[in-house]
């Protein structure tokens, strides 16, 4: 299975902030649209990278008193991993497990076409092992088989 096959399902949307926003701002998008991450846009309209909830809780320990009023410009991830769609579930799959991120923007000749989360991935990889025991079952007891029919 393609990442683009998890876009069809998900959809392009994407949320996200400015880096001159707050934390505060960032996490009442995070909480509203029960979110991990946002991608961010610098003041030209540029992705400028990527803030997380696990950028949030650092900042957050580091600073008590005022990570609210932090810009997400100065929390966020800048080093961004990115996913094309052509890319293998697997393969998006490793990339996130080697680099320990759970959310890659996919993009396409510098065109932004979703982003997908650990979640995803995983709904999409027990999707493709569900089909693959399906057709083993099917194939080992025939279509018509009442084996096939319980699953």
């Amino acid at each position: 299975m393609e990442v683009k096959e998890i876009l069809k399902v998900k959809g392009p949307r994407v949320w996200s902030v400015k880096s001159s926003q707050t934390v505060y701002e960032a996490l009442d998008i995070l909480v509203k649209q029960k979110i991990g991450a946002l991608l961010v846009y610098d003041e030209q309209g540029l992705v400028a990278g990527i803030v997380s909830e696990r950028d949030i809780m650092r900042e957050c320990y580091h600073n008590k008193e005022k990570f609210l009023e932090t810009s997400v410009g100065k929390i966020m991830t800048t080093r961004l991993i990115i996913g094309a769609p052509s890319d293998s579930v697997d393969y998006i799959m490793g990339i996130m497990t080697q680099n320990r991120v759970r959310h890659i923007p996919i993009i396409t000749q510098g065109r932004l076409e979703g982003i997908v989360s650990i979640g995803d991935v995983v709904k999409a990889q027990l999707k493709d092992s569900e089909y693959d025991k399906r057709y083993l079952k099917e194939y080992m007891f025939g279509e018509h088989s009442s084996e096939a029919a319980k699953e």
